[in-house]
C-alpha cells in the first residue's frame, strides 16, 4: 500500500518560515519524481515545486527564491523549505510522487497570517 504523508503545516506571520515534509512508502522513492501542490479555497490546484530523480528542480514563478525543494532518498522522505511567507501562500499543500503512476498525500494547511 502506497502512502505519502505530509508534516510541518501551521500558521505563520508573513516573512516566517515553514518546513513541510512528505514520507513516502510502499514504493521505490528513487525512481520517482517528487513535488508539491497546493490549492487555496476556491482555485485549482497549482504545482509549488518539483524534483527529478536526478534532483533537477523547478518551482513556479511565485515562490522562485522563497522555497527550496529537497529530496533524501535514504529516508524517502522530500522537504519544501518555504521562507518568507506571504498570505497569498496559504493554502493545503499535498505531496506528489510521480512515475508510470502517481499518487497523492493528504495534505497539510498551512496559515499565512498576522
Amino acid at each position: 500500500q502506497v502512502q505519502l504523508v505530509e508534516s510541518g503545516g501551521g500558521l505563520v506571520h508573513p516573512g516566517g518560515s515553514l518546513r513541510l515534509s512528505c514520507t513516502a512508502s510502499g514504493i521505490n522513492f528513487s525512481l520517482y519524481s517528487m513535488g508539491w501542490y497546493r490549492q487555496a479555497p476556491g482555485k485549482q490546484r497549482e504545482l509549488v515545486a518539483k524534483i527529478t530523480t536526478g534532483s533537477s528542480t523547478n518551482y513556479a514563478d511565485s515562490v522562485k527564491g522563497r522555497f527550496t525543494i529537497s529530496r533524501d532518498n535514504a529516508k524517502n522522505t522530500v522537504y519544501l523549505q518555504m521562507d518568507n511567507l506571504k498570505p497569498e501562500d496559504t493554502a493545503n499543500y499535498y505531496c506528489n510522487a510521480a512515475s508510470l503512476r502517481q499518487y497523492w498525500g493528504q495534505g497539510t494547511q498551512v496559515t499565512v497570517s498576522s
